[in-house]
């Protein structure tokens, strides 16, 4: 497993960088920073999760 730490992803390349990590075969964690929230990202890591 491995972790992430990803800034800005409340869109643009933050945003892309740390869906494409999510949708990944592996399990790795993601822990995001921005000025706004992701409903988008959240239900993809809601997803992963389980």
């Amino acid at each position: 497993m491995k972790y992430y730490i990803i800034t800005g992803t409340s869109s643009g390349i933050g945003e892309a960088l740390a869906k494409r990590i999510l949708n990944k075969e592996e399990k790795n964690q993601v822990i995001s920073l921005s000025r706004r929230g992701n409903i988008e990202l959240e239900k993809l890591a809601e997803i992963r999760k389980k």
